[in-house]
């Protein structure tokens, strides 16, 4: 299996630390708002990768955090009237829910930057004693980056070239020793949560909350660390310094980013008025449709969001899902053994699970694992016919549900109720059937296809979907 290692520039095959186990450590959304789609890219993506490394046997140890503690969750609090707990607690549930509806599993642990606050003192504290971090005058505590020799090896930037160039990671003030160092703790100011610690009381710096919580819950070397390419630095460079300097070990073996989402070719913001929540996309789709828009293009290759790429999206999905009621319609016939020739036909499936697994393999390109979900629906579709065996349909269910569980698409579709006027309607086309006035089964046919209901007449009976 390989992947692309931002840290080395290109694919290298997967060694685990531990056979048989991957650590996996992915950051979590800032809990100060519903998620955005721009959220929901890394969530649905190495939700994925998890599910491939499940899938071909790994234990897989997946911790993905939730910053609780943050100046927009503080800004928040004091718009609302609340505390920064309430915000961060609200939030984490709704993103919870949401990540549900994307069929994004939980993580083995989601740790809170607020309940590890013990562990981050001790790191700063080890980090200071090390020669690698200063309080300053005021209770800041600062990183000293020139004194790490690697800092820059993740972004491949050069710190001579940061001080002139990249003022981003600057921090004004005249505190510091050197102008790219940067914050581990900070003094609390009026109205804003805080810890006591031996420098002041405060909270810690945002990098520091992952290098502590990925070293409590993963250890000191972890095989993969994932997020959004827009985390490669600061964020993920100063992790790296943080615990390589403290810990002495190589950091994260792999890592792995996803790149940007943009809308409508522009990058998503408020201020273009193109920024979309989850519970936005959610009103006009199901999100089984989001999260296959996602994984319908490689992690690595930059996406764009658009009213018609959801619909090439959602009519991609409905191709499965059609192909999967086929299939459960022949499985209600009587129990029976596969007929002359079957097996063969069914064998037929394996050229696509390696396919689909050759694609996963290669740096897990999902856009490739698709086209073979899609070749293999093409298959069951020409090889299943009203003759075909109970046991056929359940052995092409089975590797159809195999492969759409490893991409986290859910086959079975949702119970839903029509109201009565359709059902009423719907049985009214039935009688027109049966007395054969085929003129008023159309036109009862044309009025349910206007009101957004397209029906299907087979063997078994009828059966509808909503356009």
């Amino acid at each position: 299996m390989k992947l692309y290692n931002t840290l080395t520039k290109r694919e290298e095959e997967f060694k685990p630390i531990e056979e048989g186990k991957v650590r996996m450590y992915v950051c979590g959304p800032t809990v100060y708002n519903l998620i955005h789609i721009g959220n929901a890219r890394p969530m649905i993506l190495f939700d994925t990768v998890r599910r491939y490394f499940e899938y071909k046997g790994y234990e897989v140890t997946y911790v993905s955090n939730f910053t609780d503690v943050d100046d927009k969750i503080i800004a928040k609090a004091i718009e609302e009237g609340s505390t920064s707990e309430e915000v961060a607690e609200r939030y984490i549930e709704e993103c919870k829910k949401d990540m549900a509806a994307m069929n994004v599993r939980p993580a083995t642990i989601h740790p809170r930057a607020t309940q590890e606050i013990d562990g981050m003192i001790e790191m700063i504290q080890t980090l200071i004693d090390k020669g690698y971090a200063y309080a300053a005058d005021d209770g800041t505590v600062y990183f000293r980056t020139r004194q790490f020799d690697g800092y820059g090896k993740l972004s491949h930037k050069n710190i001579d070239d940061l001080e002139g160039g990249h003022r981003s990671i600057q921090v004004t003030g005249d505190l510091k020793e050197d102008p790219l160092d940067f914050v581990l703790w900070k003094p609390k100011k009026e109205g804003e949560p805080y810890w006591e610690s031996p420098w002041c009381q405060g909270r810690p710096g945002w990098h520091i909350e992952c290098s502590v919580m990925s070293k409590k819950y993963l250890g000191d070397e972890i095989d993969i660390h994932a997020g959004g390419e827009d985390l490669v630095f600061p964020h993920h460079e100063n992790e790296i310094a943080q615990s390589e300097a403290a810990n002495g070990k190589p950091f994260a073996h792999y890592w792995m980013h996803n790149a940007f989402l943009n809308i409508d070719n522009k990058k998503m913001s408020k201020s273009l008025g193109n920024f979309f929540t989850v519970r936005d996309i959610q009103e006009k789709y199901d999100l089984q449709v989001l999260r296959f828009f996602m994984i319908s293009a490689h992690y690595r290759s930059p996406l764009n969001f658009s009213d018609e790429l959801m619909e090439a999206a959602k009519n991609g999905l409905e191709r499965i899902l059609n192909a999967a009621d086929m299939l459960r319609r022949h499985m209600e016939k009587p129990e029976d053994a596969l007929l002359d020739g079957e097996a063969d036909v069914l064998a037929g499936t394996d050229a696509f699970v390696k396919k689909f697994e050759a694609s996963m393999e290669d740096d897990f390109n999902t856009a490739d694992a698709v086209s073979a979900v899609f070749e293999l629906v093409k298959y069951i579709n020409t090889q299943v016919t009203e003759d075909s065996s109970r046991a056929l349909a359940e052995g092409f269910y089975q590797k159809l549900l195999m492969l759409c569980d490893i991409l986290g698409i859910i086959i079975e579709r949702k119970e839903e109720v029509l109201d009565e006027e359709i059902e009423a309607l719907i049985a009214a086309r039935q009688e027109a059937r049966k007395a054969k006035d085929f003129a008023k089964a159309d036109e009862i046919r044309d009025q349910l296809k206007d009101m957004g209901i397209l029906l299907k007449d087979t063997r078994e009976g009828v059966t509808w979907t909503r356009a």
